[in-house]
C-alpha cells in the first residue's frame, strides 16, 4: 500500500465534536473508567469532549510526537501518562489511528488500558479498541486546528 495522500478530508469544529460524542455514546456501557488519557496534541479536543460526556475528571497525557507536517517520522514519546500505570481502568483518546505506531506505543505502556480514537485508517484499526469513522489509508484527515478558511477547488476540477 502507498503512504501516497491522495484525499483530502476536512473536519469542522462542529463535525468534530459530534463525532467525538458520538465516540463518547460509544464508550459509556464500557465505564465507568478511573480516568482518561488524552494523547498530545491531536488527542486534546476529542478527549476533553469525551472526558465530560462521560464525566471523568481525572485527566491525565500522553506526549506523542510522530509527524512533522504531513511527513510520518519515528514515534517520540515526550511524556508517558503518570497516572495510568499498566492502564487499568484507563481511557486513553486519541483523534485518528493512522499507522499504529502510535498505539503500539502506548499499548507497550499501558496494555490493560482501553484504546478510542475518533477516526481509523485500515492500517491501525486493529490497535484500537473503539472508535467512530474509517477513512483510507491515502487521506489526509485535515483537523479544525490545522484549517484557515478559504476557496476550493470542486473535487472534479481537482482531476488531471
Amino acid at each position: 500500500m502507498s503512504d501516497r495522500i491522495e484525499k483530502a478530508f476536512p473536519v469542522s469544529w462542529e463535525e468534530l465534536h459530534r463525532t467525538s460524542k458520538a465516540l463518547a455514546w460509544r464508550l459509556v456501557e464500557l465505564g465507568p473508567f478511573e480516568g482518561l488519557v488524552a494523547v498530545t496534541r491531536g488527542g486534546l479536543v476529542p478527549a476533553a469532549i469525551v472526558a465530560r460526556e462521560l464525566e471523568i475528571r481525572l485527566i491525565d497525557t500522553a506526549c506523542v510526537e510522530s509527524y512533522h507536517g504531513q511527513e510520518r517520522g519515528q514515534v517520540k514519546l515526550l511524556k508517558k501518562a503518570g497516572l495510568a500505570d499498566d492502564g487499568t481502568g484507563w481511557l486513553i483518546v486519541d483523534d485518528l489511528v493512522d499507522t499504529g505506531e502510535t498505539s503500539k506505543a502506548l499499548r507497550a505502556l499501558m496494555p490493560k488500558a482501553h484504546f478510542a480514537t475518533v477516526y481509523a485508517k485500515p492500517a491501525g484499526r486493529p490497535l484500537v479498541d473503539t472508535f467512530v469513522t474509517e477513512v483510507s489509508q491515502d487521506t489526509w484527515i485535515f483537523f479544525p486546528w490545522d484549517m484557515e478558511p478559504q476557496p476550493s477547488t470542486p473535487i472534479i476540477g481537482r482531476r488531471v
